[in-house]
């Protein structure tokens, strides 16, 4: 049996945590000497924006109680996969890593697919066809250009193994 954070449903979560860890480190270590502390441009803009952007998950999930336990966990996951997927949109916009690039197109795509998942088993309508922030606008699964998120994960292991 899988360790509960190594479970596959898991993954994109941890992986937005771990984006958001290691932004919350840089911006809060006080044992850098002046130099080493200036940020570039990019890094100011990617940690402004990613406090904003947790900020705006952890309010929101502060949800008040309805009475019904399903709607209420809906309530605030919602929110929190939002979340992941606004840090991935964030990491797309600022990150050089390309495997880093691609977890964080995974986590949107994924992200969007568990909020709309949660909402129908609530017998609610999902009615947001939104384009990803990775996806041209126009584009149509399959074409030249979108992304083929289903072959990502598989291409990155072939690459690994070369």
């Amino acid at each position: 049996m899988l360790p509960r954070f190594l479970k596959p449903g898991l993954a994109p979560i941890g992986a937005a945590l771990l984006l958001a860890v290691a932004a919350a480190a840089l911006a809060h270590d006080g044992d850098q000497h002046p130099a080493e502390s200036a940020l570039t441009a990019d890094e100011s803009a990617f940690l402004a924006e990613n406090d904003a952007a947790m900020t705006k998950m952890m309010n929101d999930m502060a949800a008040k109680p309805s009475g019904d336990i399903d709607r209420d966990f809906v309530a605030m996951m919602t929110p929190h996969h939002q979340g992941a997927i606004d840090m991935a949109v964030i990491e797309l916009r600022y990150g050089k890593n390309e495997r880093l690039r691609r977890i964080a197109q995974e986590i949107i795509v994924e992200q969007r697919q568990e909020i709309d998942a949660m909402k129908l088993a609530l017998g609610e309508q999902v009615t947001d066809t939104t384009p990803a922030p990775t996806q041209q606008p126009g584009a149509t699964p399959g074409s030249a250009t979108s992304h083929d998120h289903m072959n990502m994960h598989h291409d990155m292991m072939k690459q690994e193994t070369k």
